[in-house]
């Protein structure tokens, strides 16, 4: 809801005029923060178009060298910083696990990071890897629009609500052969699409190694004081790793 989401400083009413819905669209949501950014006048501090190529930390003069290109120029440059925040998230570059027989495989294999329209699996036959928010928010949208089944395969343990019958909770796949799908308690299933819900990884490829978060997707990430500082240089900032 928008009341989890919201500016201490600013709040959804302070910018609509109004009293709005606790859970708006994406694009009422967006508005919000573009008329947050402009309260502040920060914008003009913000270059767009430019990606972090590589960030490295002289400790002789107790900076960071962050090299960047400029997309629209089609240059690199380099400037020194005192501090450096990382706020790039961790829900961009997914998890993909791979499973004896992938290349097998006639239909449709995609991570739900590529997700987006229930309708093109109606009238199929899906398979979720994966037990948590994104398989039983896919799988209840599919199943609305009309897939013809709903089996998620589990790792460590099903979610465990009632289904609809033609919706099942199998142990973790083992292989894949055409469209059959082999599970760990011995059980098949042909499927016409497999979507892994399995999460993303932590990727910073513009950080050297003595820089870099190393992490699963947990809730306190080692190495970060108050889950922010980075422990081996407090000039480094990590915002939103928790998972």
């Amino acid at each position: 809801p928008k009341e989890c989401l919201e500016f201490a400083d600013y709040s959804f009413e302070e910018h609509f005029g109004r009293q709005i819905a606790s859970y708006p669209p994406r694009a009422v949501l967006w508005d919000y923060i573009k008329g947050r950014v402009e309260k502040a006048g920060v914008r003009g501090c913000i270059r767009f178009r430019c990606v972090v190529r590589h960030v490295e930390w002289d400790d002789s003069a107790q900076q960071f060298t962050v090299t960047v290109k400029d997309l629209l120029q089609d240059t690199h440059f380099s400037e020194r910083f005192d501090y450096v925040v990382v706020a790039s998230g961790h829900f961009s570059t997914p998890n993909v696990p791979h499973f004896e027989g992938y290349a097998s495989f006639p239909g449709r294999i995609l991570h739900a990071h590529d997700f987006r329209d229930a309708l093109e699996f109606k009238d199929k036959d899906i398979l979720l890897i994966g037990s948590s928010y994104s398989a039983e928010d896919i799988g209840s949208q599919c199943w609305k629009y009309g897939c013809k089944s709903v089996t998620v395969s589990y790792r460590s343990a099903p979610m465990g609500f009632k289904w609809p019958e033609n919706w099942r909770e199998v142990p973790l796949l083992q292989r894949v052969s055409g469209s059959e799908c082999t599970f760990a308690d011995g059980s098949t299933a042909r499927v016409d699409a497999i979507i892994h819900c399995t999460g993303y990884r932590h990727h910073f490829p513009f950080l050297p190694d003595d820089l870099r978060l190393r992490t699963p997707n947990i809730l306190y990430p080692p190495d970060l004081y108050r889950g922010v500082v980075w422990q081996k240089n407090t000039r480094l900032f990590y915002l939103g790793m928790q998972d």
